[in-house]
């Protein structure tokens, strides 16, 4: 499959949980098409699979069944040393609870990536302090996560997402945790990753992240029920859309969802 036009690729995406009776479909045989730069926002009730999809598209989790592509390379069977690799210098994450190393300062933990993926301390550090000035914490930079609050905490997390400048970014809820000041902050920055051409998936019941986005795709029991492409966004190849109930619930259904 040719995907030098797509950052992420899927074809009958699929993760289940237990087993006969117990049987859940988190996942449910999804396509998906993210063309590179695009920022895609995907929504949704708790529950509906879409923090298990992200974990997918990253290879923090693997797929049951079904087929998926990273820049136009198959990592579903990939081993996990590969996948390790991959995360490292491919994807960058950014989670709901920041998962900073609570003993590393501000500036390390953002260089910490670089350093895993065989960056010079020098570069490595030269790369972070760029980083946290870009996110507006030039000055916090030797503190402790601790010492820092919960917006200032997630922009070091955008920073550390950064640092090996990755094919794509996953962010799974980025402002649950903050207040209305710090998530503005927040939607600021990756807004300027979408004006900047970032390749962007993220899970959100905020909307007004997912108003930052090109597209907004809603999820329920596992499978995609609407793709939308908002006004000014140029969409490539349409995505398939799979799983009962699929249809067109329209922009209006999509940021309403709440759980």
């Amino acid at each position: 499959m040719s995907g030098a036009q797509f950052a992420i690729q899927a074809r009958t995406l699929r993760r289940e949980h237990g087993e006969e009776r117990t049987l859940v479909r988190a996942v449910d045989e999804i396509d998906l098409d993210v063309p590179t730069g695009q920022a895609l926002a995907v929504t949704g009730p708790s529950g509906c699979g879409k923090s298990t999809l992200l974990h997918l598209l990253g290879g923090l989790e693997r797929p049951t069944g079904g087929a998926l592509w990273l820049a136009g390379r198959r990592i579903d069977g990939l081993s996990e040393r590969a996948l390790a690799r991959l995360r490292r210098r491919a994807v960058g994450f950014v989670f709901q609870s920041f998962h900073l190393v609570e003993e590393l300062s501000a500036v390390q933990n953002v260089e910490l990536p670089a350093l895993l993926a065989g960056a010079s301390p020098r570069a490595a550090r030269r790369r972070a302090a760029e980083l946290l000035d870009r996110v507006g914490l030039a000055r916090r930079s030797a503190h402790l996560p601790a010492a820092l609050s919960g917006g200032e905490r997630q922009r070091v997390a955008i920073a550390r997402a950064l640092a090996n400048a990755p094919l794509v970014v996953l962010a799974d809820e980025p402002t649950g945790n903050l207040d209305s000041a710090a998530a503005r902050e927040v939607l600021r920055l990756f807004e300027e990753l979408r004006r900047g051409g970032q390749t962007l998936v993220i899970v959100t019941h905020d909307d007004r992240v997912a108003a930052t986005a090109d597209r907004l795709i809603a999820m329920r029991d596992g499978a995609f029920v609407d793709d939308v492409w908002l006004a000014g966004a140029a969409p490539g190849i349409p995505t398939a859309l799979s799983g009962p109930g699929a249809g067109s619930t329209g922009l209006g259904g999509l940021l309403g969802m709440d759980g």
